[in-house]
């Protein structure tokens, strides 16, 4: 659902730029095209600059990175966005073929965030697949409803995986949104079929950013709401890993992180979309999973 609703958008609203080019600007049509990636640019570029703006403004405290390096980050996770909604998600079936599921290792299931799906994760699944892991991944849509409603869609991918690869048990790795799922799912059916919950930026405590997000999800993840009360009552049922992005532009203030009764690993300097795609992330994720459990 999400490929297809961002294809659609990417559709309509080049056409729109084109459109505005050639009748009321009277543009050529090399004009009108340089001008509508121009406008593909830029809103992006827009969208990326406001949630730099909150993450700096609600911050929580941490080391100044300086100017360089700050720059630095804006500039990857402003290229991460743009794989992301432009290139990848949209034609996710180039990227992110079938889940290649066989008897043999405890799998890995991949949980993406807010208005993402499954298509987010192909490069990290392939450095996965590289150190010899089985991994599955799952899309949960419609992207914008309660997360409640979103977990019976893991459940069931969680039950398809096992059934597959024969194994008892999964992994989770969940990004942002994903680890609040995660722990529903795990409030709901218990530890039996996860063996260990790892999630990247997850926000535990919610984000003030989640203000201006749209739907029903959106409103529960925002710091101090209803459904983050109810979830915090709940005992964390598996060995548990919150990775901590001290310089997120999507989860602030950035201390909210933190998932009380879990391991706590301060991630190093990276956007909120780019830590899907950073060796460092890949390699620390693959350091925790060669981890035994207790």
């Amino acid at each position: 659902m999400v490929p297809i609703s961002l294809l659609i958008w990417l559709a309509l609203e080049i056409a729109t730029y084109l459109f505005i080019g050639r009748q009321f600007l009277h543009a050529d049509w090399p004009v009108a095209l340089g001008g509508a990636f121009g406008g593909l640019l830029g809103i992006r570029a827009g969208i990326n600059a406001i949630t730099w703006v909150f993450g700096m403004a609600l911050a929580s405290p941490a080391p100044r990175l300086g100017f360089a390096r700050t720059a630095r980050l804006m500039w990857d996770e402003y290229l991460a966005f743009l794989l992301t909604f432009v290139l990848v998600i949209p034609f996710e079936r180039l990227w992110m073929p079938a889940d290649r599921l066989a008897p043999g290792k405890q799998p890995i299931l991949l949980v993406h965030g807010y208005g993402c799906s499954r298509g987010v994760w192909w490069l990290l699944r392939r450095r996965l697949e590289a150190a010899g892991h089985t991994v599955a991944s799952v899309s949960l849509a419609p992207p914008y409803i309660s997360l409640g409603r979103l977990e019976p869609l893991l459940n069931q991918r969680i039950e398809e995986v096992c059934a597959a690869t024969g194994s008892r048990q999964v992994t989770l790795i969940c990004h942002s949104m994903g680890g609040l799922i995660a722990r529903c799912y795990l409030a709901r059916h218990g530890r039996d079929r996860v063996a260990r919950l790892i999630t990247l930026a997850t926000p535990h405590m919610g984000s003030d950013l989640s203000r201006i997000g749209f739907g029903q999800n959106s409103r529960e993840m925002t710091t101090g709401s209803l459904w983050l009360q109810d979830m915090a009552a709940e005992r964390l049922a598996v060995p548990a890993v919150s990775l901590r992005n001290a310089y997120d532009n999507y989860v602030m203030p950035q201390d909210n992180q933190r998932l009380p009764g879990a391991q706590d690993i301060e991630l190093p300097p990276v956007g909120h979309l780019a830590m899907l795609y950073d060796v460092r992330i890949a390699r620390l994720l693959i350091e925790l999973l060669q981890q035994k459990t207790s």
